[in-house]
């Protein structure tokens, strides 16, 4: 209503003045306020994907704070620093774990919270990532028909989360989708070009825009040590016309190798450097969507997180980091490289604070 009677008065300045012109198109009804639910994203994102944390919980698993207290997880991750969780989405999965019923149910906890949310989309059944990209149980094969797919799904969950009253921030449009996703169809290859994996991401792209207008959509590739893999694929789709918001990446400085953990300055180094070329090469914002270390080696994995942020706290266009499930344990699910032990944190995270 406001810029209706702006444009009135305008007019009638202008006639009182002897001027003639022509009438206004009709500027339409005013945009929708934003939902009062949604939170606002953080400046700066001290995240963390604990999107295993209600299968922990059926396993009787507890978590504590550094004093004792068992308290949930979501609300321990805050009390540690996390402004914002990450969420994975599988469409059919076996025991049902990350599926939309179950993501909702994670995802109210974090909106009770006050925290921002990224849904992170894997358009598998189970996880996919650069070795993997299973399309789900009795989806199509054709391109056309896996376009589809790929906005149905997209718009069925985020708007189950919108229905409930659920806000969302950031989406992926795939995990770790170095080569593309739902192989072989989707899949990004010199000889192909992309452009089907185009077709999928911007499928995606507009269902996110039509239930959450102003959440970043972000495509996620890993090894963000690596810039020629990474200027090789933002390349590639860039130039077969996929639309994104954010560049995602992984980094996991010392991952297992050769029997032993290798020094993490390295891939740290080539990190920061590289996130500053990609920006200015792409001229979109980024952050680390996954990041981990050996949680044997809990001072190294604090030096490493820290290096990360003090790299980037000067640039604007660097949006946040999310540590990649620091619930995890070996002894309870088989991951080495969160950040707690025997359900309390090991003190990574209190760089968060």
């Amino acid at each position: 209503m406001k810029k209706v009677i702006l444009m009135a008065a305008f007019f009638a300045a202008l006639t009182a003045c002897g001027e003639k012109v022509d009438p206004a198109p009709d500027p339409g009804p005013d945009p929708e306020p934003t939902p009062s639910f949604i939170v606002n994203t953080p400046a700066f994102a001290k995240g963390a994907d604990i999107s295993s944390i209600t299968e922990m919980e059926k396993k009787n698993y507890k978590f504590y704070t550094s004093d004792g207290k068992e308290k949930e997880c979501t609300a321990l991750m805050k009390e540690l620093g996390c402004n914002a969780v990450r969420y994975r989405v599988w469409v059919n999965p076996k025991d049902g774990w990350c599926n939309k019923a179950d993501v909702l149910a994670k995802a109210k906890r974090a909106q009770a919270l006050g925290m921002a949310i990224m849904i992170d989309f894997h358009y598998s059944d189970s996880w996919a990532d650069p070795g993997k990209q299973t399309p789900p149980t009795g989806w199509p094969t054709t391109v056309d028909g896996l376009v589809k797919k790929v906005e149905e799904h997209t718009h069925e969950v985020l708007q189950l989360l919108y229905d409930n009253k659920v806000g969302v921030n950031w989406v992926q449009i795939g995990n770790e989708t170095n080569t593309g996703m739902l192989w072989p169809t989707g899949e990004v290859t010199n000889a192909n070009g992309g452009l089907a994996f185009a077709k999928m991401v911007n499928a995606g792209y507009g269902a996110v825009k039509a239930v959450y207008p102003n959440a970043q959509v972000i495509v996620h590739h890993s090894n963000a040590q690596d810039l020629g893999a990474n200027t090789w694929f933002y390349n590639l789709i860039t130039a077969a016309g996929a639309k994104f918001d954010m560049i995602g990446l992984s980094l996991y400085p010392s991952y297992w190798a050769d029997g032993k953990y290798p020094d993490w300055k390295p891939y740290c180094q080539s990190a920061v450097s590289n996130f500053k070329t990609l920006n200015s090469t792409y001229q979109k914002p980024m952050m680390l969507v996954e990041f981990g270390m050996p949680v044997s080696e809990p001072a190294k994995a604090k030096e490493a997180l820290k290096y990360i942020l003090d790299g980037v706290k000067s640039y604007d266009w660097f949006k946040g980091v999310f540590y990649w499930e620091p619930e995890s344990e070996h002894d309870r699910n088989g991951y080495d490289y969160g950040c707690f032990a025997a359900g309390k944190s090991t003190g990574v995270l209190d760089l968060f604070l």
